[in-house]
Order: C-alpha cells, then sequence, then structure tokens
C-alpha cells in the first residue's frame, strides 16, 4: 500500500524532475522557438512535416542544403527540441546524427547527452551505454553522465544509476541537484525510503536542493503520512526558495489524507494563485484534488474557468473531469461530459470511453455497459486491454463463464507482452471452480500457456477445479513437465485427491 501511495504521489513531481533533465541538457535547447510566416518554405516546416518514421531527416536536410541553403546548429537544435517534444525521437536522433558528421559544427557536451538520450529512447539501452563509452573525455562531462544515469533511472536500474554516481562523485560531477533529484525519484517509487535522507544529506554537502528536490521531498512525506515534516520542509524550501504549484499540490495531498480540511482548502486557494495558462496541467491537478475533498462546486468552477482559457480541452482533461464527476457520483453529468467529448473531439481515444464503461461495470449495469461497449465499437473506436479487462471483471460478476474466458482471452493477445495480473487469473479460477467447471479450466490453462505465464499455482488452481468436480484430470505430471512447471506439496496433494475420482471427459480440451 505504502509503495502504491509512493508511486502515485510521485508521479507529478517526477514529470518536472525528468522535464528539468531534457531542459538543462544541451546548451541551445532551451530557445525559444522563432516563428515563421504562414507558407513559408522552413528547414523545420520540411522535418516536422516527415510525420512517418521511415522517412529520413537527413535526406530532408541534405536536399536542402542541395538547394543552396544553409542548415545551423541552433537552428537545428531547435527543431530537435521540438521532435522531442512531439515523440519524434527517430528523426530528432538522425538530426543528432548528421550534426555529428559536419565538420564545422562545434558540438558542445550538452549537445551529446541529448543524443544519447535519444539513442536510449530509439535504439535501447546497449546502445546508450556504448555511445557513452566511445566518447572523448572531453565530452564526457557533467550532463553526458546526467543524461546516462537519467536512462538508467528510466529503466528502473537501481544499480546501475547507483554505480554512476559513485563514479560522478569521484570525478567531482555533482555539483547540481538533479542527479540527486534522479537517484530521489527511483527510490522513492521503488520504496527504498530508507535511502532517501541521506540522498538528501549527500545533497546539502555537496549543492543546493533546487524545488524539484523540495517537491520530491514532500511526496515522500506524503506517502508516508507525515503532516509534521512536511511542513518542515515546506517551511526551509519557502525560506530559500518560490514553491510551485506541484509543491502546494502535493502539500494539499497530505493534508486531504490526513483529514486537515482548513490546511487542504487554504493551500488549493495558494496553488491556484500559482497557475496559469502556461502550466495547463496543473488544472487537472486541482479538479483531483477538490474532488478528493468532496468539492463538487470547486471542480464545475474549475472546469468553467479552463473552458474560458482554452480554446479546446484535451482528452486528459476530459479523462479527469469524468472521472471525478463519476467519484462524486454525479453519472448523467459524467455522461453529459462524455458526449460533449464525443461530439468535439473526434479523437476516437478509447482510455476515455473506458472511464464510463467502468463505471457501469462498478455499478453492476452490465446491460449499459454491453450497450455502450457496442456503441463505442460501432463508432469505430478500437479496444484496448484495459477495455477487455474489464468486459473481463464485469461478467465474472455475472458467473458468465463463455464471456469472461472469451473477454479475457482478448485482452492478453491485444499486447505484445502481457503483465500477469494475478489477482484477475485468480478470481477467473475461483468462478471456474465453484461452478466444477473443468472445460473452461483447460481453456484457461491453454490461453495461459500462449500467454507464456504458467506456473505451479496455475496448474494446482487447475486441480482444484477437477477437485470441485470429482473428477480425475488425464497426464497432469506430464504436462507440468512439459511446460518445465515443478510440483510442489499442494500440487501432490491434489493429484492424490484426484486420482480416487473418476476420468475427466474434458480430454478433447487438452494441448
Amino acid at each position: 500500500m505504502l509503495l502504491r501511495s509512493c508511486q502515485t504521489y510521485l508521479s507529478v513531481a517526477r514529470h518536472f524532475s525528468i522535464k528539468a533533465t531534457l531542459e538543462n541538457l544541451p546548451s541551445t535547447a532551451t530557445a525559444a522557438p522563432t516563428a515563421s510566416p504562414r507558407g513559408r518554405d522552413t528547414l523545420g516546416r520540411r522535418l516536422l512535416s516527415l510525420v512517418y518514421p521511415k522517412r529520413s531527416a537527413i535526406v530532408a536536410i541534405n536536399k536542402w542544403k542541395e538547394e543552396g541553403r544553409t542548415a545551423g546548429k541552433f537552428e537545428l537544435n531547435r527543431i530537435v527540441r521540438e521532435l522531442r517534444k512531439l515523440k519524434r525521437y527517430k528523426h530528432a536522433l538522425e538530426i543528432c546524427e548528421w550534426m555529428t558528421l559536419q565538420p564545422d559544427f562545434n558540438l558542445l557536451p550538452g549537445d551529446y547527452a541529448v543524443h544519447l538520450d535519444l539513442i536510449a529512447k530509439v535504439r535501447g539501452l546497449n546502445s546508450a551505454e556504448k555511445f557513452f563509452e566511445d566518447l572523448p573525455d572531453r565530452i564526457r562531462g557533467q550532463s553526458t553522465y546526467t543524461a546516462l544515469l537519467h536512462v538508467y533511472v528510466q529503466n528502473n536500474l537501481a544499480d546501475k544509476a547507483e554505480a554512476l554516481m559513485s563514479k560522478m562523485s569521484e570525478c567531482g560531477l555533482l555539483k547540481n541537484p538533479l542527479p540527486y533529484n534522479h537517484m530521489l525519484s527511483l527510490h522513492i517509487s521503488n520504496g527504498k525510503l530508507e535511502k532517501v535522507p541521506d540522498i538528501i544529506q549527500e545533497l546539502k554537502k555537496n549543492t543546493s536542493p533546487d524545488v524539484v528536490t523540495y517537491n520530491l521531498w514532500l511526496t515522500l512525506c506524503t506517502a508516508q503520512d507525515d503532516v509534521e515534516t512536511a511542513e518542515s520542509v515546506f517551511l526551509e524550501l519557502n525560506a530559500r526558495l518560490d514553491p510551485d504549484w506541484v509543491t502546494y499540490s502535493t502539500l494539499a495531498n497530505l493534508y486531504i489524507k490526513s483529514a486537515l480540511p482548513e490546511k487542504a482548502a487554504s493551500t488549493l486557494k495558494e496553488m491556484e494563485s500559482r497557475i496559469s495558462r502556461k502550466t495547463r496541467g496543473a488544472y487537472s491537478s486541482l479538479i483531483s484534488l477538490h474532488t478528493n475533498m468532496g468539492n463538487k462546486d470547486e471542480i464545475f468552477r474549475i472546469w468553467k474557468k479552463m473552458k474560458s482559457f482554452f480554446r479546446k480541452m484535451n482528452d486528459a482533461e476530459y479523462t479527469c473531469m469524468i472521472s471525478s464527476l463519476i467519484k462524486l457520483g454525479e453519472f448523467a453529468e459524467a455522461e453529459n461530459l462524455y458526449r460533449e467529448w464525443e461530439s468535439l473531439t473526434g479523437t476516437n481515444d478509447v482510455r476515455v470511453s473506458n472511464i464510463l464503461l467502468a463505471s457501469y461495470i462498478n455499478r453492476d449495469q452490465m446491460e449499459m455497459a454491453e450497450h455502450f461497449y457496442n456503441q463505442i465499437v460501432q463508432k469505430g473506436m478500437d479496444p484496448c486491454y484495459t477495455t477487455w479487462e474489464l468486459l473481463t471483471s464485469g461478467y465474472i460478476k455475472k458467473k458468465d463463464v463463455e464471456k469472461v474466458l472469451d473477454n479475457f482471452k482478448k485482452a492478453i493477445t491485444s499486447v505484445k507482452k502481457w503483465n500477469p495480473d494475478q489477482r484477475l487469473v485468480r478470481e477467473i479460477f475461483e468462478m471456474l471452480e465453484e461452478q466444477a467447471h473443468v472445460e473452461g479450466a483447460e481453456q484457461l490453462l491453454i490461453t495461459l500457456r500462449d500467454a507464456g505465464h504458467v506456473n505451479t499455482e496455475i496448474y494446482n488452481l487447475l486441480l482444484k477445479t477437477y477437485a470441485k468436480a470429482g473428477k480425475m484430470p488425464l497426464i497432469v505430471a506430464e504436462r507440468m513437465k512439459k511446460d518445465n512447471v515443478k510440483l510442489d506439496e499442494e500440487t501432490h496433494r491434489l493429484l492424490d485427491l484426484t486420482s480416487k475420482m473418476c476420468v475427466s471427459d474434458a480430454s478433447s480440451i487438452i494441448s
């Protein structure tokens, strides 16, 4: 439970920590983009219009040069920054690679740091490490080390991150808070809370904490329900730096959790005074916090304010508002807002639809859920893993074996690699055992095997279903050996129990 809380409250603070990394990597990346007159042919327009990954940014740059035009480092760095914002990492990497081949380009360590970050995103960790190792000593400095550390943190490689921090310390490269912020984020998200105080103390010895450091520290206090320490941290922050909206959001979250409504209300007012059009994401956080306080009027007021500020609301904002209305029991308002989203956005993002689908299922309205599901499919939306998982859960409540197995199979075959949901698998087996449905249990075993998830517990759950049905399964030990699954004490007990029963007629299903 504590780990889940840490991960929840860390998300906003970590976003700003990562944002700080990306913004501070290249020396030129923070320059504001220059606007081009409408319709003017620029290199930026050409590169941003490539869209499809198979098209080459290098070909586009070379063609631009062949036309007698220039392609300067400052302009290309700006384009790389825009492509990264759009998550067009392949084209951004191609531009970086092209720049390294230009003899007249004076590339700085920050440029190589961006290059490393893009290699990790496009080609993976090993390639990023190889790139770092091949860098000349004069380039391998603060920014490139920090970029590699960022990669390790993103990949949750704590041992490598700690080893790199030690190396950076030996080289005297820990003179700003950014690497420490990465480590704080990593350890808090992994529940290694005991490491946090030492990191903060070491940070204070070598440099000064920034706002992100304090926000991460407050995140830890929130996860631990430690109001006293949080207020002490906030006073320290406020005496040295200017708190941002994330600071107040995190602190308000703690006050709400700790049932301190007056402090939460005043903190939310302060938070709202710190946000503007430039910090658009803060409004969704504000709505969620007011929802947790049950302030229905406030979320409508903020939503109205957002609509007056922004020309069009995005999918994430609709998701936040619809979720808040459902949480407050305003189901009719949620349905109305969903229809508004449907008519205005045209994105067909099924993740928004899943919020409403979940509300029907959670209220045991499976007929409504089925009707709604059929509607979204007819409107061209593509169901995703969550859609099928929600329907599976709903049909478990209805004890509908055929639909449970069908939707569960659709769920795990809709993703390249299934991250096993142990709870859901147990719930399905429990339903099958309750109904003594050995055919369904065998079908479920086949589905799980195809997904690469067969273990001793799965076979024991299968055997429990046979035992409930009073049937003897065929060649279970042989099948377990073939699946490279070991028999445990429970397996032997169940095999002994079912061996005295009549042979099952489910043999035609066994694979």
